[in-house]
């Protein structure tokens, strides 16, 4: 699988993780392991769903550019729902939750994400 997934998803992937680890870090220094437990946890969700969407992209062998189109539409709309699923799965299930640390966490690794357009090929 690693070597199917194009260079930008790699390269976006591991800043994610790398984003993910220094968050909780931070967030153990100020709020403790609940907070770093919720920063883990916003960059997991985000990760997930990612990686989740680059396979499903990357297995599809579309053969027109509709077909291409219909791929990355039904990634991005399982990239969407795997998000909202695991974002309240964490928010029902995780009571001692530290909600802005989880959510900015989320947000900034999604933002990394998008940067894969930004990410050369070669």
């Amino acid at each position: 699988m690693h070597r199917s997934l194009s260079r930008p998803i790699r390269t976006v992937l591991r800043w994610q993780l790398v984003a993910t680890a220094a968050l909780t870090l931070i967030a153990w220094a100020f709020a403790g392991a609940h907070g770093a437990l919720s920063a883990a946890l916003g960059g997991a969700v985000s990760i997930c769903s990612g990686l989740a969407a680059a396979v499903l992209v990357s297995l599809g062998r579309a053969k027109s550019p509709e077909g291409a189109l219909f791929a990355v539409l039904r990634a991005e709309a399982v990239k969407i729902g795997l998000m909202v699923a695991l974002l309240w799965l964490v928010l029902a299930t995780y009571r001692d939750v530290a909600v802005p640390v989880f959510i900015g966490s989320f947000l900034l690794t999604v933002v990394i994400f998008a940067m894969a357009f930004f990410v050369r090929e070669y």
